[in-house]
């Protein structure tokens, strides 16, 4: 059996003003591995509800690997206004599903034979989800990739949670707003971003910070080394779901063995152009499939 690479985290529904799209991070990121040819797996909750039904419909139709146990709350939703740019306002339903998930004997079998995890900060608003996001890393192999992206939400998030995340993941994933709350957070007063970033990459011991910046660029730090590109100029859809393809594509680039430069060019185009679409798992094209 191949290693897993695996989303773990909030399973949802993004309630936009032209219709519902499966969304949440953690499936966003594994589906777009999934379409690199890893063997992806999204792991979440789901409720004993319609709507838990046309979850695993819908990850049935795009061929994703899901392990996603039924549990007695609701499927998650979240209602998403777009502005004038595409931008997305989010408003989120608590006491949901993947607030809920289980750490049972195959999770753990799981994470035991798991290559890389993506997790946020978000799935972690709760007791029992951060529980078993915390019991899913502890159980991974010592060589593992753990990507905490970061993925900072209304107020779902305390100095306690992001602070222990930083300590067990080797790759922070961040943006440029978030890294300013982060600073406010830890008190870093007087820092630009590339010292906040330099700060965070020493402080935690990381392998690698990926920040990006919007239309402003992305950076990837490594110990001693800085990798930047511009942003393209595209049509903006809506931008939901743009920042989990960056991060898929990035990991799905590293696993594959190519540079941190030819993977963050890669992880930039393919966010732009899921930028051109609606919602957050479009079918990426072959000439962006084959540059892995």
């Amino acid at each position: 059996m191949k290693p897993y690479i695996v989303g773990l985290g909030e399973v949802l529904w993004d309630v936009l003003p032209e219709g519902k799209q499966l969304g949440g991070a953690p499936a966003n990121f594994a589906y777009h591995v999934s379409q690199f040819g890893h063997d992806a797996l999204a792991i979440s909750a789901v409720g004993n509800d319609a709507l838990g039904d046309e979850t695993l419909e819908a990850l049935n139709a795009r061929h994703l690997q899901h392990l996603m146990p039924r549990v007695d709350y609701p499927t998650g939703t979240v209602q998403v206004t777009l502005d004038d740019d595409g931008i997305p306002t989010y408003v989120i339903r608590e006491g949901v599903a993947w607030d809920n998930i289980p750490f049972t004997a195959e999770l753990e079998d799981v994470a035991q034979n798991t290559r890389a995890v993506c997790f946020g900060s978000l799935a972690q608003r709760s007791p029992v989800s951060r529980t078993t996001i915390q019991a899913f890393l502890n159980a991974m192999p010592k060589d593992s990739l753990k990507i905490f992206d970061i993925n900072l939400r209304q107020n779902f998030y305390n100095k306690e949670i992001i602070r222990e995340a930083l300590t067990a993941c080797n790759i922070l994933k961040i943006n440029d707003e978030e890294l300013v709350l982060i600073g406010r957070l830890f008190e870093y007063p007087g820092l630009d971003i590339e010292n906040k970033c330099w700060l965070l990459l020493g402080k935690y011991n990381l392998d690698m910070l990926v920040l990006t910046c919007g239309v402003n660029g992305s950076y990837v730090f490594t110990p001693g080394t800085v990798s930047f590109q511009e942003t393209p100029t595209v049509e903006v859809a809506d931008t939901v779901g743009a920042g989990d393809s960056f991060t898929g594509t990035f990991v799905s680039g590293l696993l594959a063995g190519k540079s941190i430069e030819e993977t963050h060019r890669l992880a930039v185009d393919v966010s732009a152009y899921v930028c051109t679409c609606k919602g957050a798992m479009p079918k990426l094209p072959q000439e962006l499939l084959h540059r892995l």
